[in-house]
């Protein structure tokens, strides 16, 4: 019963921000055109202030795991190559193929992965979490763009890629963050309350966000990819790796970490990168991060309960 109670506080929160976000784009507080503009601040300046002071507050000696990064970064990549070859096999559609690959192996890991984390194992504990992050994150946009451009028959400009990842704040930030701890540098307290304040906005504000995304009209018309998509990254794929993990004996927030680069629902960037880039069906890959988004709190919980059971954190 205590890990049932756990792991329902520890996915309903999330349930709750994500419905608050849908109400108030139903009632027209928000609309769904505005979401954009307010991620855009979210990504460039809370998200940023979080993962920064995840970083800078933690202990850096403890958080940095070579065997877990190696774990995740190896894991991320057979994901990755299972989704390629599955979409090439067995998706039909051209203009689905890069879109569903994509769905399959992208996660949401800092917007759904930190609230779970941070539920789980306190807010001061989460350095380990935002390593993974800096880690994971530069592979998974690399990825995409490789991904993408593959299935439209276009070339992958390395250089290019690479830049953009290097201009990423959420990367900027996680860096700065080791590079105070290696130097021992400490802000003014005022500065220090800033960011932390500030930083503490970003997982509910984007969680709402997501919830002002969401729109369920076009679920029928895509009901089999989606049904596929969810079934894969939510289920199978984390039942594969992260009980895998569990036989390593990856425990405590390593695994904690695990669960957000591996459970998580697809990537609210996932749609931008596929609506900017012009390489596939828009409305489906919407509607993945959508579906995933909405069962993740359903398998979200499933995990929490089975791995918190098994005494694996």
């Amino acid at each position: 019963m205590n890990n049932f109670l756990l792991s329902a506080n520890a996915v309903l929160p999330m349930f709750l921000q994500l419905a608050a976000g849908y109400v108030s784009q139903k009632i027209g507080i928000l609309t769904r055109e505005d979401v954009p503009r307010f991620n855009k601040v979210a990504f460039r300046v809370f998200l940023p202030c979080l993962l920064f002071y995840n970083v800078y507050s933690s202990d850096l000696s403890a958080s940095v795991k070579p065997g877990v990064l190696l774990f995740a970064l190896c894991g991320v990549l057979l994901v990755f190559t299972g989704a390629i070859l599955g979409a090439r096999f067995f998706v039909k559609r051209e203009d689905w193929k890069g879109v569903i690959a994509q769905g399959v192996f992208r996660s949401n890991f800092v917007i759904m992965g930190i609230p779970i984390a941070q539920a789980l194992v306190g807010s001061n504990n989460l350095g380990a979490v935002t390593i993974l992050i800096a880690v994971v994150v530069p592979l998974f946009n690399f990825l995409a763009v490789f991904t993408l451009e593959h299935f439209r028959g276009g070339k992958v400009q390395t250089k290019t890629v690479l830049i953009g990842v290097a201009k990423n704040p959420l990367i900027i930030s996680s860096l700065l963050g080791i590079a105070f701890q290696l130097l021992h540098l400490r802000l003014p307290w005022a500065a220090e309350k800033a960011v932390s304040n500030l930083g503490s906005v970003a997982s509910p504000l984007q969680l709402f966000l997501l919830g002002a995304f969401f729109r369920f009209d076009g679920v029928k018309q895509y009901i089999r990819p989606l049904a596929a998509v969810s079934a894969l990254k939510l289920f199978i794929n984390p039942a594969i790796l992260l009980t895998a993990a569990a036989l390593l004996r990856i425990r405590g927030v390593d695994f904690v970490g695990l669960i957000g680069v591996f459970a998580a629902p697809t990537a609210v960037n996932s749609f931008v990168m596929v609506q900017q880039m012009h390489c596939g069906d828009e409305e489906l890959a919407g509607d993945i991060v959508i579906m995933t988004s909405a069962v993740s709190i359903l398998s979200f919980f499933l995990w929490i309960l089975i791995f918190k059971s098994a005494g694996v954190f």
